[in-house]
């Protein structure tokens, strides 16, 4: 995970910009909507020695002439959440985030190796990750504790867990509290019930929902572009599209071992400096999991994701 960089306005021209602050809060194509210091939207499109922007940026602005509006700077970011696209090259997907709600479901079914990957991109852009398991309205209670026996090994590495439906108000009220005061993210697999969430959080937005297909069990797209929206007691959600695959952009062993945080506390008691914690000889990190510190399964879900990541 890299942070982008910045541009400055062009000061060869004698015309003095100004500098209005504002924030993208969606982009289609060329046109991105940004949102002023008075909550003013406006559609406005960026010069073109600036770096790709993403909903949640934060930027500078002006009107060169009453029909346009110019994002002439992109001021300093200060998370970035991306991912590679399908040329393996990075795609960000949003800016300035403080938690990333991963959002899984017992519909389509739950995916360790997909929570794996964006809790390892939440600790390498230092967002603080939710995990959030959604429609627990659809489950009886051996099915909850089945879910909860699964997720157990995430609250053990103390991740929150919140388990949440749109339809149950106990359930949902949770999810609602944790968003207050915080710029936070939905991602997760098509279907799981971003949208759900995010309508019952925001009905006048009224979001498209999304049915599961029952030939592949994986959901069908609804959303097609980043939003912010703001809540109404405090702090804004930004609804991402659904992505069946997640993978790490420019991320080297050693750093994907730091998004394993049981693996951090050993991390200098390998025998080899470069230890990549498959088979050598001296590694403190099998020998943890061979005495059942770490979890067989939680290494093997990092060796799967070293593979992807040489590929």
């Amino acid at each position: 995970m890299s942070r982008s960089p910045t541009s400055t306005p062009d000061t060869s021209s004698k015309q003095k910009i100004e500098n209005n602050p504002g924030r993208i809060i969606a982009h289609f194509g060329k046109r991105i909507v940004i949102e002023d210091a008075q909550g003013q939207e406006h559609r406005c499109s960026a010069r073109r020695n600036l770096p790709p922007l993403v909903c949640g940026d934060e930027i500078n602005w002006h009107y060169p002439d009453p029909k346009s509006c110019i994002i002439h700077e992109l001021r300093p970011r200060r998370s970035l959440l991306a991912r590679p696209d399908a040329r393996g090259k990075q795609k960000i997907i949003a800016a300035n985030i403080d938690q990333i709600l991963i959002v899984c479901a017992p519909l389509p079914e739950l995916n360790e190796g997909l929570l794996d990957r964006y809790l390892v991109a939440a600790a390498l852009t230092e967002i603080k990750p939710v995990i959030v398991l959604n429609k627990t309205d659809l489950l009886d209670k051996k099915q909850r504790l089945h879910y909860q026996e699964r997720l157990s090994i995430y609250q053990q590495l103390g991740y929150p867990i919140i388990y949440t439906s749109a339809h149950e108000d106990e359930a949902f009220n949770q999810l609602s509290e944790r968003l207050r005061e915080q710029t936070s993210i939905l991602v997760g697999q098509s279907g799981v019930g971003k949208s759900s969430l995010l309508n019952r959080l925001l009905p006048e937005v009224n979001a498209r929902i999304g049915e599961v297909s029952d030939a592949t069990g994986k959901g069908r797209h609804t959303t097609t572009t980043a939003r912010l929206y703001h809540l109404p007691d405090s702090g804004a959600l930004i609804d991402s599209p659904g992505i069946r695959e997640f993978g790490l952009w420019n991320v080297s062993p050693k750093q994907l071992a730091q998004g394993f945080p049981e693996f951090v506390k050993r991390k200098d008691e390998c025998r080899f400096r470069d230890c990549q914690h498959r088979n050598e000889p001296g590694c403190a990190i099998l020998e943890d999991v061979e005495n059942g510190e770490i979890s067989a399964s939680r290494h093997a879900s990092y060796l799967r994701i070293l593979a992807s990541l040489e590929e």
